[in-house]
């Protein structure tokens, strides 16, 4: 049988070994009741990894023929356990380079944050004020969330329709955004803030986007020292 095969078998062998011998373990209802934290690590990385190896040895042991001229049985294992070392060490390395690169929520921690520029253009019928007084802005996460500023000089008028204009800083990298947009003694409007978590910079507004009220947004992501 070809090495490769005899390799397979066996990781396949340790894979089976060890959820069985978890299974087991739950069956047996195995473990002290009082500290379940020290038991549920004496299980995964002593007993577990235990019934592992009879697994992978038990696999390779099949999958090798009695006239197969390859080595031993304890080198072909040896292979097989070496193998899956690789797999598991690549498998911790790219685990690790995800949790590091995700470990800050922050989406610039040495400098200025990035800035949410948005447009609201409203129905003709809602009464909007002409200054930033009344209305406030909120950006909402599931991380945090951050009141927003209004730029009054911004507002203006596409036909009959008052628009707003305002920014709020994108401080946490999460892809969970929405704006609350409130105008006093009206309902809040939340604009759902379709941006990746890393929200990346673009020069130019995206296409508006219509709520069930006939409101409608349009946004940017600015990042510090760019327009």
């Amino acid at each position: 049988m070809r090495a490769w095969l005899r390799i397979a078998a066996g990781i396949i062998g340790a894979v089976v070994g060890f959820i069985a011998t978890m299974g087991l373990l739950e069956l047996a209802d195995f473990g002290n009741r009082a500290d379940p934290i020290a038991t549920a690590l004496f299980a995964l990385f002593v007993i577990a990894p235990i019934g592992a190896m009879i697994g992978l040895v038990l696999a390779t042991r099949l999958a090798t023929r009695k006239d197969d001229n390859s080595g031993s049985l304890a080198r072909n294992s040896l292979k097989s356990l070496g193998v899956l070392a690789l797999l598991c060490v690549a498998a911790a390395v790219t685990y690790g380079v995800y949790a590091y690169a995700t470990a800050t929520p922050w989406l610039n921690p040495n400098a200025s944050n990035p800035l949410l520029l948005f447009e609201v253009r409203f129905p003709v019928n809602v009464a909007v004020p002409a200054s930033a007084q009344g209305i406030t802005i909120e950006l909402q996460t599931d991380l945090n969330t951050m009141p927003g500023e209004l730029t009054p000089a911004a507002f203006y008028r596409d036909g009959d329709q008052p628009v707003i204009a305002g920014e709020v800083e994108l401080a946490f990298r999460t892809s969970h955004r929405q704006l609350a947009v409130t105008i006093q003694g009206q309902p809040s409007r939340i604009y759902p803030i379709d941006l990746t978590a890393r929200a990346p910079h673009t020069p130019e507004f995206g296409t508006w986007r219509r709520l069930t009220d006939g409101s409608e947004i349009r946004y940017r992501a600015q990042w510090p020292g760019k327009t």
